[in-house]
């Protein structure tokens, strides 16, 4: 069984946190987190999140679209806390085809076409410029690597 301690209530605080903060669902988020992710779709956002959530840390993530302005919310914390999170366009364009795939959406999409995809790797990378954060290329990285790189970047 497992104690109920004040460890175990901080982590369900920070899973609960994670899961409200998700996709940038409330931008006041932002500055109460311990980490706010950035990137592009496709990017283990959420997964990432989740993982963190469970190490105890208050983790927000915020998807980069071209069309939607970034929350003023990201320029008002320390960048230390902000991590962006990039990968490469083919392995975007594969992972983007199965997720349409698996929701009955035609793959040929332009959510998943190599002009959309440069499109929106131009803009995220615009974006990490401006904020000023580190970023990690999560391509063929298992969610627990990134994770510890995450967390080595904001100590």
């Amino acid at each position: 069984m497992r104690r109920l301690d004040q460890h175990y209530f901080d982590r369900i605080a920070a899973i609960e946190f994670a899961v409200k903060y998700d996709d940038c669902k409330d931008p006041r988020g932002i500055l109460e987190a311990d980490i706010v992710l950035v990137g592009i779709s496709r990017t283990s956002k959420t997964p990432l999140s989740s993982y963190l959530a469970n190490q105890n840390y208050k983790v927000a993530n915020v998807p980069l679209v071209p069309e939607i302005p970034i929350p003023a919310e990201l320029t008002q914390i320390p960048r230390n806390r902000i991590i962006g999170l990039t990968n490469s366009p083919e392995k975007l364009a594969a992972i983007r085809k199965v997720r349409l795939k698996s929701i009955g959406l035609d793959e040929t999409s332009s959510y998943s076409s190599e002009n959309r995809i440069l499109e929106e790797l131009d803009y995220g990378y615009r974006i990490f410029k401006q904020l000023g954060c580190r970023v990690i290329e999560v391509e063929d990285k298992a969610i627990e690597e990134t994770a510890a790189l995450i967390i080595e970047k904001v100590k």
